[in-house]
């Protein structure tokens, strides 16, 4: 466990290092420590280092980790791809939803939340490279389904959050995250008031300086904490 708090550290210091250089606070930069396929013990020494945010792709996993694991202030985050037979648990296990995809996994997160829990915070997926094989709204559909969604109750829309695929370069990493800083700016025009409306999750372990620099908030880290998965 010694190695993920060293790791934890490092990416500490490449975050501050990018947020300063494009002129960003470094504490603006939120941590998701994405810990599919790692164990209790692991989630446990990345939270004694101050990680409070964890992501999960695959649901049954993530219950079992939610329902041993309840230290104060943790909140666990939903990033894998979302089947419709899954809303339900979904909605009322996690605080955050990055992959909502499309408009029917909104209506379902929406209607099978248990009103009794806070509003879900939740991002749209968008396919900035309208990739054929990926899923998410694209970049003109979103713009229209946008008032429709702010609507539904039980779900709080949070912000925008894409995959870009594979750049080798700095600044070809730079221009999906880009395009997707520039919709979240028309989006967050047409929303005027909604001020909850505030999140980029763009960036992982092999482009999160490009994604710092186009204005992410939350970045989504696995292997550079926990190592390989096993």
């Amino acid at each position: 466990m010694h190695a993920i708090k060293q790791n934890i550290s490092s990416l500490k210091r490449r975050i501050a290092n990018s947020a300063n250089q494009c002129g960003r606070d470094p504490s603006s930069v939120r941590i998701i420590a994405v810990s599919k396929k790692h164990n209790l013990d692991s989630i446990k020494a990345a939270y004694d280092q101050g990680i409070r945010d964890f992501g999960e792709n695959y649901l049954q996993e993530a219950i079992q980790k939610i329902e041993l694991y309840k230290p104060k202030n943790i909140i666990w985050h939903f990033i894998g791809p979302i089947q419709s037979n899954k809303t339900k648990l979904i909605a009322n296990n996690f605080s955050w939803v990055h992959s909502v995809d499309r408009i029917k996994i909104a209506e379902r997160l929406s209607s099978q939340k248990n009103p009794d829990l806070p509003d879900l915070n939740v991002c749209l997926q968008v396919n900035i490279d309208d990739e054929t094989s990926k899923v998410g709204f694209s970049k003109n559909e979103i713009m229209t389904v946008i008032p429709y969604l702010q609507e539904l109750s039980g779900i709080k829309l949070r912000g925008l959050m894409a995959i870009p695929k594979f750049r080798r370069t700095m600044d070809e990493q730079r221009k999906p995250f880009y395009e997707l800083q520039q919709l979240f700016m028309r989006i967050s025009n047409q929303m005027q008031n909604n001020t909850s409306f505030d999140t980029l999750s763009m960036g992982m372990s092999s482009d999160l300086e490009a994604a710092i620099y186009e204005n992410a908030n939350l970045v989504r880290v696995g292997t550079d904490i926990f190592g390989k998965r096993p």
